[in-house]
């Protein structure tokens, strides 16, 4: 059975554009259904998803409780 893989980036920046999910793209191509979510840890304080298993999300909730 093929592993399961999860891209995950991390910015400096208080926002995310499209444009900061080009690696996770081209990984996501790459690696086709063992691709199973992109996240991009940023500093601002939104989740937000940016298409399927995309996700921008605050490094804040790494410490924040659910």
């Amino acid at each position: 059975m093929p592993q399961a893989v999860t891209g995950i980036e991390i910015k400096a920046a208080a926002t995310v554009s499209s444009k900061d999910f080009r690696g996770l793209k081209k990984l996501a191509a790459a690696l086709g259904p063992r691709f199973v979510a992109g996240v991009v840890l940023y500093d601002g304080e939104t989740l937000t998803r940016f298409g399927d298993c995309l996700y921008a999300v605050p490094l804040s909730a790494l410490w924040q409780p659910d």
